[in-house]
């Protein structure tokens, strides 16, 4: 048991980001490039670190590198002590020199672009000594892994890990364009759906064909948790929203789209609401924080936005028109 513990003992910080790179990277070259070192010099540390501690962390041959199951264990405990070695600095910094360092953050495409985005540069704008990166992205990812700091992202993720407060209300809403209301007429009710074509965003791990929408609770007719199933189709599909919207504010046919992205078109009649009493409300703006690894309090910067984009968000037309 000394042993170990004075193997240990020996290990230190760059110790730590040394096998965490090497894993990280897949590659003694990789490593050495994100670290800053020559490839020999990389190749000895590791080595030292080895036999320091007494066991191999990767298998290494002219053609591959594979961790070991040690390896393993000790690049998972390697970045929770390297995290908490972050986050105490970031905690001192804030208590003596206010908003400043990192933040890193995930978003969808469509509204980090048009929504978040202005909003972090009006927030870095007011705290010039904080430096924003906004990582667009498809699916929601693994914030603690991929070193994200929260993520802005509509749906709740519904992960036990993660904790998740809504920033602001959206509901996604049938809607088309006046041109297509004119020429084909509107369905009464959710069934007859089935006799238009529908402009459907098709994603990987979705039936998007399948739009399940809820009674919005507008009419007394509609009952608050009413639900109805209904398998759409059209010629028209795409994994862009946005490609999506434009071919309903051509006068493609119906889109269910969220109110956000298409609030403003809606207020200029560019496009009108079909069957508003239908919907889906599981389209909220979430905060989305990855789980903790220490007990050290998360960033000051990080609360700060937290809160500037709360406001904000709460003040936009489309969150107004939900309430």
């Amino acid at each position: 048991m000394n042993t170990d513990i004075n193997r240990l003992s020996a290990v230190d910080r760059t110790d730590l980001a040394l096998a965490v790179a090497v894993f990280e990277a897949g590659s003694l070259i990789g490593a050495a490039r994100a670290l800053a070192m020559e490839p020999p010099a990389v190749s000895k540390k590791l080595a030292q670190l080895e036999s320091r501690l007494g066991f191999e962390l990767f298998h290494r041959s002219t053609r591959r590198l594979q961790i070991s199951s040690d390896g393993v264990a000790f690049v998972r405990q390697a970045r929770h002590v390297l995290a908490a070695f972050a986050q105490l600095a970031e905690h001192m910094l804030d208590r003596h020199d206010g908003l400043r360092g990192p933040i890193r953050l995930a978003c969808s495409f469509g509204f980090g672009r048009h929504v978040l985005a202005p909003l972090l540069a009006s927030f870095q704008a007011e705290n010039p000594l904080i430096q924003i990166q906004l990582q667009l992205v498809d699916h929601l990812p693994d914030l603690l892994a991929q070193g994200f700091d929260a993520a802005v992202w509509l749906w709740n993720p519904k992960q036990s890990n993660l904790r998740v407060q809504t920033l602001a209300r959206n509901h996604r809403v049938l809607v088309a364009a006046p041109s297509y209301v004119k020429r084909a007429g509107v369905p009464r009710t959710p069934q007859e759906l089935t006799q238009h074509p529908c402009l459907v965003v098709r994603e990987a791990d979705q039936i998007p064909s399948l739009w399940t929408l809820e009674a919005l609770g507008k009419k007394r007719s509609c009952a608050a948790r009413e639900t109805f199933s209904v398998r759409v189709a059209g010629p028209l599909s795409s994994n862009s929203g946005e490609v999506v919207r434009d071919w309903a504010l051509a006068g493609h046919g119906i889109m269910l789209r969220s109110m956000w992205d298409v609030h403003d078109a809606l207020k200029r009649r560019e496009l009108v609401q079909v069957l508003p009493d239908w919907g889906i409300r599981d389209a909220d703006v979430h905060w989305v924080l990855p789980p903790r690894s220490t007990d050290m309090p998360r960033p000051q910067r990080l609360k700060q936005l937290h809160q500037h984009l709360g406001l904000a968000l709460q003040a936009y037309a489309w969150n107004q028109a939900l309430r």
